[in-house]
């Protein structure tokens, strides 16, 4: 398994790379101090993992993971507990080892990785079956002040971005998230969810009233942009 180190500081890149050379299966193509170089390198070479540091100048390694169109399996290293809620909301991210790193606590996250399947591979390999077990969840756990707060698909009415946060209505309450419309949607399933806007997905099912170029989502009126307009109608089989 390839894989490389980021991290700032040389020590750290040190011990982990010496962790790695504990296990066969791992291979350190190499290391780099900052996300900049890494992401260089990642342009040209395919990697099977890598080990991330958090706190890095200039980028950080959640920033660093936003710039990667597809990444790989990353296993963080930090000395910083604060984020492990945070790596939750990624699905590449397989563990989070915290510093100073034993030798035992390695290897369980080696063999976390060897185990981990990314969702992307899933649904590559079988992807009716993929869509089935999507549409079989019935709920979505987001990570509001550091808590992890479950939201019933079947209650959320719709969700719209604000900026920097998502805004989930729901019939209970409304629940305000740090994170973008599109890690958002990609924890819904499609049987239930259209984004109809760059702004908003709705709920299809709790649609009371389309109009020209607008829905009815209980008391809000959702625009519904040109190019989607289609595949609204061919959802609700009115094409």
């Amino acid at each position: 398994m390839n894989c490389i180190i980021v991290d700032d500081e040389t020590a750290a890149r040190t011990i982990v790379s010496h962790l790695c050379s504990q296990v066969d299966e791992l291979n350190v193509i190499d290391e780099f101090p900052n996300a900049m170089q890494a992401i260089k390198f990642l342009n040209k070479n395919e990697i099977d993992l890598i080990f991330l540091d958090i706190h890095m100048p200039d980028f950080t390694g959640f920033d660093f993971i936003d710039s990667l169109k597809n990444p790989p399996k990353i296993v963080l290293t930090t000395s910083d507990r604060d984020f492990a809620i945070e790596a939750f909301e990624y699905d590449c991210i397989v563990d989070y080892l915290v510093k100073p790193i034993t030798l035992p606590r390695f290897l369980k996250a080696m063999q976390k990785v060897e185990n981990f399947k990314s969702p992307v591979t899933q649904k590559a390999a079988l992807p009716q079956e993929a869509k089935q077990e999507e549409a079989s969840e019935k709920e979505m756990y987001v990570n509001i002040d550091r808590r992890l707060i479950k939201i019933e698909f079947d209650k959320i009415f719709l969700v719209e971005a604000k900026g920097d946060y998502v805004l989930i209505k729901t019939e209970g309450k409304n629940y305000t998230v740090h994170s973008t419309l599109k890690k958002i949607e990609e924890k819904l399933p499609d049987s239930l969810f259209l984004k109809i806007h760059r702004s908003y997905i709705i709920n299809i099912k709790k649609i009371v009233d389309i109009e020209d170029n607008s829905v009815l989502i209980a008391r809000d009126v959702i625009p519904i942009s040109r190019s989607n307009r289609p595949e609204l109608m061919k959802r609700l089989n009115l094409l």
